[in-house]
C-alpha cells in the first residue's frame, strides 16, 4: 500500500511540473527537459558502468548530447540557424582523441557507449522539443502540441495497463517483457485513438487526423520503447534505471515510451509539412 502511495504522489507532482513547465512557456520547457535530459543521460552511463568493463566517457557524452539539446532550443525559437549544429562535431571528433588518454579497456566500446546514450536519450528529448514549434520563431510554440502528446502517451501507458491486468492472456513479447499483453497493447490502441478524438475538438492546432495518426505513433512506438528499455535493463541485470523517481524508478523507466515515439511524431509532422509546402 505504501510502495502504491508513494507511486501515487510521484506521478501526479511529475504530471504537474509537466503540465505547468509545457503551459508556462517554451522556456520553462527547454529548462524542465534540459534537467530530464541530463539525468537520463547520467542514469544511462550509470548502468552500463557499474555493471560491465565498459567506461563510457560521461563528461564528454552529456555535454555533446547538452550542446545538441541547446542547439535545438534555440533553433526551435529562430535564435540560430540551422548551421549551429556544426558545434557538435569538434566535440565528435574529441571524444576520439580522448580516448586515447583514457587508458581503460576497450577504448572502441567506450566510444561507442558515449555516441549511444546522445542517440539514445539526447536526441529524442530535443525533436521532442521541436515537435512544439510550428515555425522557427517564440510565436511559433503551440504548447497544445506537446500536451496533447503527453496527453495520448498517458492514456497509451494507462489504457494498455488496465485492459492488460483485466483481459491480458497472451503475451505481447515474453522473452522481454512478460507481462505485457496483446489484449493490453490492443486496448492501449483503441483507448488512446478515442482520446485523440476528444483532444482534436480542443486542440484545434492540428486536424482530427493528425491527432488520430499520432494517437497511432505513440501506441505503437511507445510499447516498442517500452520494450527496448526492458531489454536494456535484462540484458544489463538491472530493475530499474534509477531512483530518482519514487515508487516509479528513474528518468528512462518514466520516459521510455517518449524516448521512441517522439522522434517517429516529429517525423510525420515534418513530413505532413513538407507534404503541404511541396
Amino acid at each position: 500500500m505504501k510502495k502504491i502511495f508513494t507511486r501515487a504522489i510521484t506521478g501526479v507532482v511529475l504530471v504537474a511540473l509537466l503540465v505547468s513547465a509545457i503551459l508556462f512557456s517554451p522556456f520553462s520547457l527547454f529548462f524542465l527537459f534540459g534537467l530530464v535530459l541530463v539525468f537520463g543521460m547520467i542514469e544511462f552511463f550509470g548502468l552500463f558502468n557499474e555493471t560491465n568493463n565498459v567506461k563510457a566517457n560521461k563528461t564528454l557524452g552529456i555535454a555533446i548530447g547538452l550542446l545538441f539539446y541547446c542547439i535545438t532550443c534555440l533553433y526551435a525559437i529562430g535564435y540560430v540557424s540551422i548551421a549551429a549544429y556544426l558545434l557538435v562535431v569538434p566535440l565528435l571528433s574529441i571524444t576520439f582523441i580522448v580516448e586515447l588518454y583514457r587508458k581503460f579497456d576497450n577504448p572502441f566500446q567506450n566510444i561507442a557507449l558515449t555516441f549511444l546514450g546522445v542517440i539514445y536519450v539526447a536526441i529524442p528529448f530535443s525533436l521532442l522539443i521541436l515537435n512544439g514549434f510550428n515555425s522557427a520563431s517564440i510565436a511559433g510554440y503551440s504548447a497544445t502540441v506537446i500536451l496533447g502528446f503527453f496527453f495520448l502517451q498517458w492514456a497509451s501507458d494507462t489504457g494498455a495497463y488496465l485492459v492488460g491486468i483485466s483481459i491480458g492472456k497472451h503475451p505481447l513479447f515474453k522473452r522481454v517483457s512478460p507481462k505485457k499483453s496483446w489484449e493490453g497493447f490492443v486496448g492501449g490502441v483503441v483507448i488512446t485513438q478515442l482520446i485523440a478524438v476528444v483532444i482534436s475538438k480542443y486542440f484545434t492546432v492540428l486536424t482530427v487526423v493528425d491527432w488520430v495518426v499520432i494517437a497511432t505513433i505513440i501506441s505503437i512506438f511507445g510499447v516498442l520503447g517500452d520494450l527496448v528499455e526492458s531489454l536494456l535493463k535484462r540484458s544489463l541485470n538491472v530493475k530499474d534505471s534509477g531512483t530518482i523517481l519514487p515508487g516509479h524508478g528513474g528518468i528512462l523507466d518514466r520516459f521510455d515510451s517518449v524516448i521512441c515515439s517522439a522522434p517517429i511524431v516529429f517525423l510525420y509532422l515534418q513530413l505532413k509539412t513538407a507534404i503541404i509546402l511541396f
